[in-house]
């Protein structure tokens, strides 16, 4: 559940604590002829990276080699937390961050493990971010329903806001 508090007050560890929580966002370049793909993140908050590992011969893997612009698309499982992120794309073969993710998971898509030629670690550095969040309560949300429309005012059922991500 997102703390609509904290969410005003410090959105980017909000953003950073629900993505970790996560076992796929959609991720793809912008522009062009892509598409989003479902991806597995592995978020590095102290870095500001997200990571995932792909094969090197995927277009989205080929794109990244030259560095790309991307999205990262998150809708929370509780569906309080939304999150649409823009940053750049770019690859490494780093065996410190390799070593830090895998899994057993991971190890079932590399015939030859982490040594595999064709294991490539997309890196994607969030620039801004649009969040949202909302009450998980449906009591508080009936509540808010009921009074906007006795009193013609808006339904306070959230808060959202846009942030630069510092390097």
């Amino acid at each position: 559940m997102t703390d609509l508090k904290e969410m005003k007050f410090n959105p980017e560890a909000v953003m950073w604590e629900e993505l970790s929580d996560v076992r796929a966002v959609m991720l793809g370049a912008t522009g062009g002829d892509g598409h989003m793909q479902p991806m597995a993140p592995n978020i590095d908050p102290e870095s500001k990276c997200i990571w995932f590992y792909t094969n090197q011969n995927t277009e989205l893997a080929k794109a990244a080699a030259k560095g790309i612009s991307a999205n990262l698309c998150h809708i929370g499982n509780d569906r309080d937390f939304h999150a649409c992120l823009t940053g750049n794309l770019t690859t490494s073969r780093d065996r410190e961050i390799i070593e830090k993710y895998w899994s057993k998971i991971v190890d079932a898509w590399f015939e030859d493990g982490k040594d595999d030629a064709d294991l490539v670690l997309l890196c994607f550095t969030p620039e801004n971010a649009h969040l949202w969040a909302s009450t998980d309560s449906s009591l508080r949300f009936g509540w808010e329903i009921a009074k906007a429309n006795v009193t013609d005012s808006k339904p306070d059922v959230g808060y959202s806001c846009e942030i630069r991500i510092a390097a």
